[in-house]
C-alpha cells in the first residue's frame, strides 16, 4: 500500500514508517517541518500543516491508507493549540480522506483519553472515556477519537484506534530523558505510595500494532470502528522500573516522596502561578502529572490481539537494553527536561 503517514518525522511515526517500509509498503510522511533524514533515507516527505485543507487533499492524491500520528502533545499549553492541532487537524484530515477516496485509516490516541485518576487495573475496551480532563492534551485526543469513530460508523472510513501508553524506546524525545535528567539533577520523587502498576510501550512494538492494524483494514473485520490499548504484554511497577532504569545508567534513583494528595496541591498551585503570571515554559508539576504518576493505568492487551493479530515483537528487557544502549550515547544526552 501507499500510506500517508501523518507525523512522520516524530518518534511513533518515525517508527511507523520503518515499519511499513519493512513490510514492502510505500511511506509518504507528512509534517509541518522537514525532516532531512527521512528524505536520505529515500521516504516520501510533504512539508505541510493539518490546517491547511488544500495540502492534505494534494497529499492524499495516490495514497491508498493513512496512519494518523501527528498531534499536539504534551501536558502544558494554550487549549486552542491543542484543539486546533489534534481536533481541528484530525476533522480537516477525515474530510480529506473522503474527498480523495482515501478508505483506511489508523488514527494513534492515547489511553489518557480514559484517564479520570483513579485506578485502571488490567482495564479492557469496555472502559469509557473520561467525562472531566485535568489537561488539554487528553480532552483534544478525546475529541479526535470520537471523530474518528463517528466517522467510521457512518460508513466513510474503515478506521480504527490505537492507544499507545508511555512509549519509549531509542530516539524517545520525551519521556525517558526528560526522567533521567530530572534524577540527576535531584528533582525526580516518588509520588503515591511507589506501588503503581503501569503499561509501558516499546516504540517497535507500537509500530507492529499500527501496521498491522492497518493491513487488516477491511470492510467486516472486527477493529472496524473499535479503539484498542497498546502496551507491553506486562504491565511494571512503575517505580522500581524507574529505578532500575537509572540504576542501570549510575543515577542514583530518587528517595524522596510525595504524597499523591501533596502532589495534587503542588500542581494545582503551580498550574495557577503558571496561569496567573503567564509564565513561560512548563510547570514543574501539574494535577494531571501528579494523578499519572501516582495510580495504577495497565490495560489489558487480548482485544488487540484477538481482533489485529498483534503479537509483541520486543520483549521488556530487550525493549530495556536497547533503549539504555541509546541512552548511554553521547546525542540521548542533549535532550534536557
Amino acid at each position: 500500500m501507499r500510506v500517508l503517514v501523518t507525523g512522520g518525522g516524530g518518534f511513533v511515526g518515525g517508527a511507523v514508517i520503518e515499519e511499513l517500509a519493512a513490510r514492502g509498503h510505500e511511506p509518504t510522511s507528512l509534517s509541518r517541518g522537514a525532516y532531512p533524514d527521512l528524505a536520505r533515507k529515500g521516504v516520501a516527505c510533504v512539508q505541510a500543516d493539518l490546517a491547511d485543507a488544500d495540502a492534505l487533499r494534494a497529499a492524499l492524491r495516490g495514497q491508498d491508507a493513512v496512519v494518523h500520528c501527528a498531534a499536539r502533545a504534551g501536558v502544558w499549553g494554550p487549549r486552542a493549540e491543542y484543539w486546533r492541532t489534534n481536533v481541528e487537524g484530525t476533522r480537516n484530515l477525515l474530510a480529506a480522506c473522503v474527498a480523495a477516496g482515501v478508505e483506511r485509516l489508523v488514527h494513534t490516541s492515547s489511553p489518557s483519553v480514559c484517564f479520570d485518576g483513579r485506578d485502571h487495573l488490567g482495564a479492557g475496551n469496555d472502559l469509557p472515556p473520561a467525562r472531566r480532563f485535568l489537561a488539554h492534551y487528553p480532552a483534544s485526543k478525546a475529541a479526535a477519537e470520537r471523530g474518528v469513530l463517528a466517522a467510521a460508523e457512518r460508513g466513510e472510513l474503515l478506521a480504527c484506534v490505537l492507544r499507545p501508553h508511555l512509549v519509549f524506546g531509542p530516539g524517545d524525545p520525551h519521556l525517558l530523558p526528560r526522567l533521567v535528567e530530572r534524577a540527576r539533577s535531584g528533582r525526580l520523587a516518588i509520588v503515591g505510595d511507589g506501588e503503581n502498576e503501569v503499561s509501558v510501550t516499546f516504540v517497535e512494538n507500537a509500530a507492529v500494532a499500527h501496521v498491522d492494524a492497518l493491513e487488516r483494514l477491511a470492510p467486516g473485520a472486527a477493529h472496524v470502528g473499535r479503539a484498542y490499548f497498546v502496551g507491553q504484554r506486562e504491565p511494571v511497577r512503575l517505580w522500581d522500573w524507574i529505578a532500575d532504569l537509572l540504576g542501570r545508567l549510575g543515577v542514583a534513583p530518587p528517595r524522596r516522596r510525595l504524597s499523591a494528595a501533596t502532589a495534587r496541591a503542588l500542581g494545582s498551585a503551580c498550574e495557577w502561578t503558571w496561569r496567573g503570571l503567564r509564565l513561560a515554559g512548563e510547570p514543574p508539576m501539574t494535577r494531571f502529572v501528579a494523578a499519572q504518576l501516582a495510580t495504577s493505568h495497565s490495560y489489558d492487551l487480548e482485544p488487540l490481539e484477538r481482533d489485529v493479530g498483534y503479537r509483541e515483537r520486543v520483549g521488556m528487557d530487550e525493549g530495556l537494553e536497547r533503549t539504555i544502549a541509546w541512552l548511554r550515547a553521547p546525542a540521548a544526552a542533549t535532550v534536557k527536561a
